[in-house]
């Protein structure tokens, strides 16, 4: 007996064979299981289906919203009948193939097979939908491929609203970004800046491609942040600037950075890389220094692919990143360059990426938060599992959900448990290893806090697309792993 669920699933991605790319997008889109079900006008039969990765290339290879969905290429179905065995059905799975059309004797669609989970789940993914699709064809068939159009000032416009701040600069990348924020606040050899251990490595490369030096501090237990309290201590008649990261979507204690920034004349730059979203005292993170610098990389919360931005309150700083963004060309005369400058230009097709993920970013925030609640809660009481903690201050942006594993506790560590989900088909990735150890850099400090992190950290899978299931799947693991 199919149930009613199944029924308004069915009814909700089901449209005429003779129906448009633009209806099979809005069909797949209010289903949300990736495909829509093309049905004869005349007879009501089963006429095939039509997946988003079918509307993709097609998009790519030329095709536009009003083309028939049924003319596009495609693979055949994989179908089934209603009287075919649960085991027979079973066997028709694959990695390529999740969901089976279930078929009545006068080639209906009754019902649907679908796999319980995910074959693999992955510690991130990149959330594309009819918007998505639709913003970019909008930009090719427009002719606005490259570094002009519409859509970049409209996402700008966006991110800087949302952030708010008076201006943003879109660029090529979260580091793109950092660096341009730090030449544009004439960070330069010689000079320092200081950034916290615990971060991913662009943080202190972006300070060298200045030629300035990145001192590095240690991070503190309640946030994983770096500690304030260890910053002053760092500084030197060298010292211009301070980075304060965000990590993991956890947003540092600003107001103590600030302060000793203020104290000591120093620049504040937020890398908020990973923090869309974020909120230090019901203030979002980004527009809480001088400058603040996101990442818009494929596994971001808000995605362009590749890309970044950055926020300030500043029109001259704003007005001189968007010249050294641009090869240092003067905004009055054409092809007229006036400083060195770089190529740091994000693209009109990823700008129209972000305009539609920014139109749904509280919907991706509210996801990315459900599943951060449903792993502390069924992680909360296992032996040696530590959570991130949150802070009454703070409300944070799960980029990626991570624990910190005590292996005396947990009787197996870190790597033991990351080599044994991915064996599971489940993804986890290890906390950043501490840059002052990394090759390039091997300052020979003793920064316990980083260092523990990084050997203990485990971010586990994030994805806005997981199921209740998926999550349920991961924490079922765990406990075994432990228990076993």
């Amino acid at each position: 007996m199919v149930d009613a669920a199944t029924k308004k699933l069915i009814k909700s991605i089901s449209i005429d064979d003779t129906s448009s790319i633009k209806s099979a997008m809005a069909a797949i889109d209010a289903g949300g299981i990736g495909l829509a079900l093309l049905v004869n006008t005349k007879h009501k039969t089963f006429a095939g289906l039509v997946t988003d990765g079918d509307i993709r290339r097609a998009l790519l290879g030329g095709a536009g919203l009003s083309s028939p969905a049924a003319s596009i290429p495609r693979p055949n179905a994989t179908i089934s009948q209603s009287e075919t065995s649960t085991s027979e059905i079973a066997s028709l799975f694959s990695k390529a193939i999740r969901i089976i059309p279930i078929l009545n004797n006068n080639n209906q669609v009754v019902d649907l097979a679908m796999m319980e989970s995910r074959l693999r789940l992955p510690i991130a993914e990149p959330v594309i939908g009819e918007k998505e699709l639709s913003y970019v064809t909008e930009a090719i068939l427009g002719g606005w491929v490259s570094s002009a159009g519409s859509f970049i000032t409209r996402f700008e416009k966006l991110f800087a609203e949302y952030c708010g701040s008076n201006y943003a600069i879109a660029t090529s990348s979260g580091t793109t970004a950092l660096h341009l924020a730090l030449e544009a606040l004439n960070i330069t050899t010689n000079d320092e800046v200081i950034v916290p251990s615990f971060s991913f490595i662009s943080t202190a490369n972006a300070v060298c491609y200045t030629g300035a030096q990145p001192i590095f501090v240690d991070s503190e237990q309640e946030s994983w942040n770096i500690d304030p309290e260890l910053i002053e201590e760092s500084i030197t008649p060298a010292t211009k600037a301070i980075i304060a990261v965000h990590i993991y979507g956890h947003p540092a204690k600003m107001d103590a950075i600030r302060n000793i920034a203020s104290k000591n004349d120093l620049i504040v730059i937020e890398d908020a890389a990973e923090a869309h979203g974020a909120l230090y005292k019901g203030h979002r993170v980004g527009n809480l220094g001088d400058v603040g610098c996101f990442s818009f990389y494929g596994n971001k919360t808000v995605t362009t692919g590749e890309g970044g931005m950055i926020v300030t309150d500043n029109p001259d700083l704003a007005e001189k990143i968007r010249i050294l963004r641009d090869h240092g060309m003067s905004p009055e005369k054409k092809y007229w360059h006036i400083v060195l400058g770089y190529n740091y230009r994000m693209t009109n097709l990823q700008a129209a990426l972000g305009v539609a993920q920014m139109e749904k970013i509280d919907s991706l925030l509210a996801a990315k938060e459900r599943i951060s609640l449903q792993y502390s809660k069924a992680l909360r009481n296992v032996p040696g599992i530590n959570l991130p903690q949150d802070n009454d201050w703070a409300v944070r942006s799960t980029w990626l959900y991570t624990i910190t594993i005590n292996a005396k506790a947990f009787g197996k560590n870190r790597d033991e448990l990351m080599e044994f989900l991915k064996s599971h088909e489940i993804d986890a990735r290890p906390a950043f290893p501490s840059i002052h150890k990394q090759p390039i850099y091997n300052t020979g400090q003793k920064l316990d806090v980083a260092e523990e992190l990084s050997n203990t950290g485990l971010s586990l899978p994030s994805s806005v697309n997981l199921l209740d299931t998926d999550v349920d799947r991961v924490c079922t693991a765990i406990k075994a792993f432990h228990e076993n």
